[in-house]
């Protein structure tokens, strides 16, 4: 994993409740056996019509949200199955922060795992932001060391996280990074049992 600390750029607005690991990584995109490669079928039903055309009106689809890495949305982000394809596409697809009222408990967690840094805040400051992001290209600082979301035009919004998965996204730690860190204490402990 790569870490994550400051993440600076123009939000993608999607100013949408429920939205399910379906709608973002449909079922039939998922025989890959990569983690990578996801990122073209993020959102496709969205993005594309029936003949594969892009949706224009689709706001992954609009230029000025091209390369952004902070993705806004509404209450219950991720919900539905448990795929964690859904975090490799938003990853793949060049997403690094998700910002949300509120994620799927399985999909969260799947968000840490993966290096992406889900962000929780009030639905109150969720609707500011998407207000601000879809009325023109709005540009945000996240800071994770500082737990903070700071708006180009100076607006601060701080968020909680677990000092865990801090830790693991700030050194780009995944499961096995954490493991191969204890290589010595798990080598010694091998070489012991081996002599009895």
């Amino acid at each position: 994993m790569e870490p994550i600390n400051i993440v600076t750029s123009v939000i993608t607005p999607l100013d949408r409740k429920n939205v399910d690991t379906d709608q973002i990584i449909s079922k039939e995109f998922l025989k890959r056996i990569e983690r990578t490669g996801f990122g073209q079928f993020l959102f496709y039903h969205w993005r594309f019509d029936a003949q594969g055309n892009e949706n224009k009106d689709f706001v992954l689809n609009q230029p000025q949200f091209k390369d952004s890495k902070i993705l806004v949305a509404q209450d219950n982000f991720g919900c539905g199955s448990s795929r964690e394809h859904a975090p490799w596409a938003i990853l793949d697809y060049g997403f690094n922060v998700v910002i949300a009222p509120s994620f799927a408990d399985i999909f969260h967690n799947n968000c840490f795992k993966n290096g992406i840094l889900p962000i929780k805040l009030t639905e109150a400051q969720c609707d500011e932001i998407l207000a601000k992001g879809l009325a023109k290209p709005y540009s945000m600082a996240v800071n994770l060391a500082a737990q903070t979301v700071t708006g180009e035009d100076g607006q601060v919004y701080s968020f909680n996280i677990d000092s865990y998965y801090k830790e693991t996204l700030l050194n780009g730690w995944d499961e096995i990074a954490l493991t191969i860190k204890y290589e010595a204490q798990i080598a010694a402990y091998e070489a012991q049992r081996v002599a009895y």
